[in-house]
C-alpha cells in the first residue's frame, strides 16, 4: 500500500462542537492536500465544507444522532434529509443501541430503513453508514446489529462513535463485523492515531477509516 492508496480510505473528521471556521477551512485543505476520502463535519458546516470541496474529488459527510443513538425515527429521517440538502454525499447514523441491546429487530430495521430509503431516493446516491458503536456491545448484539443492517442493504456498518467511555475500534471488532455483515463494507472509528493502527485495521478488513487524525497518519506513514 502507497501513500495515496492508504489516504483514499481515510475519512478525514472535525465534530468537535467547539470547531471554528478556520478548523473547519484548515481541515477541508487538508483532504485536498492528502486525497482522503471524505471530510466528515457537524451540520452547522456542512455547507462550508461542501463548497470548499466542490469539484473536487473528496467528498462531505455528516452525522445523524450523534453521540447517542437515542433520537426518534421521524428524527433521524428529518436529519438526514438536512445533511444531504446542506451538501452531504454520506451520512454516518449511530443507530439505536437499546434496540440492540434489548434485539429488537423490528424497531432497528424500521429505522434503518427509514433513513436509508431517504439516502437512496437522492441522485446521486448518499452513502449511508451505521454505528453500532461496538465496544459497548457483547458479541452477540454485535452480530445481531450487524445482521440487521445487512438486511437493511445498508452501505457500511461502523465500529463506533469514538465518544462512548467503552472505547473505539479493534481488530477483532472489524472481522467480526465483517462476518456478520458479508453485504455490507466496513467502517473503522474511534481511538486510530497512528499509521500502524490504520493498516491493521485495514488489513483485517476494514474498507474505510474514520479519524481525526489522518494528517499525522499520512505524516507517519512517510516516515516508516
Amino acid at each position: 500500500m502507497d501513500e495515496k492508496q492508504l489516504a483514499g480510505y481515510i475519512d478525514h473528521t472535525l465534530l468537535d462542537p467547539a470547531a471554528t471556521t478556520e478548523q473547519i477551512e484548515q481541515a477541508c485543505k487538508g483532504a485536498l492536500e492528502f486525497g482522503f476520502h471524505t471530510v466528515i463535519v457537524n451540520g452547522r458546516w456542512l455547507g462550508r465544507a461542501a463548497e470548499l470541496l466542490h469539484g473536487s474529488k473528496v467528498q462531505v459527510g455528516s452525522v445523524v444522532s450523534l453521540p447517542l443513538g437515542g433520537d426518534s425515527t421521524k428524527i433521524k429521517v428529518a436529519q438526514a434529509k438536512e445533511a444531504i440538502f446542506a451538501g452531504a454525499d454520506e451520512v454516518d447514523m449511530v443507530a439505536d443501541l437499546a434496540a440492540i441491546i434489548e434485539g429488537d429487530s423490528r424497531y432497528l430495521q424500521n429505522q434503518l430503513q427509514a433513513v436509508l430509503k431517504v439516502c437512496r431516493s437522492m441522485r446521486p446516491l448518499v452513502v449511508l453508514k451505521v454505528i453500532i458503536e461496538s465496544a459497548a456491545l457483547s458479541n452477540e448484539q454485535k452480530v445481531f446489529a450487524c445482521r440487521v443492517a445487512n438486511g437493511c442493504g445498508v452501505d457500511f456498518v461502523k465500529t463506533s462513535t469514538g465518544l462512548h467511555p467503552a472505547g473505539g475500534a479493534t481488530v477483532e471488532d472489524i472481522r467480526l463485523m465483517k462476518e456478520a455483515a458479508p453485504n455490507c463494507r466496513v467502517k473503522a472509528a474511534g481511538g486510530i492515531r497512528t499509521a500502524r493502527q490504520a493498516i491493521e485495521m485495514l488489513e483485517a478488513g476494514a474498507e474505510r477509516i474514520g479519524t481525526s487524525a489522518g494528517v499525522q497518519i499520512i505524516e507517519q506513514f512517510r516516515t516508516g
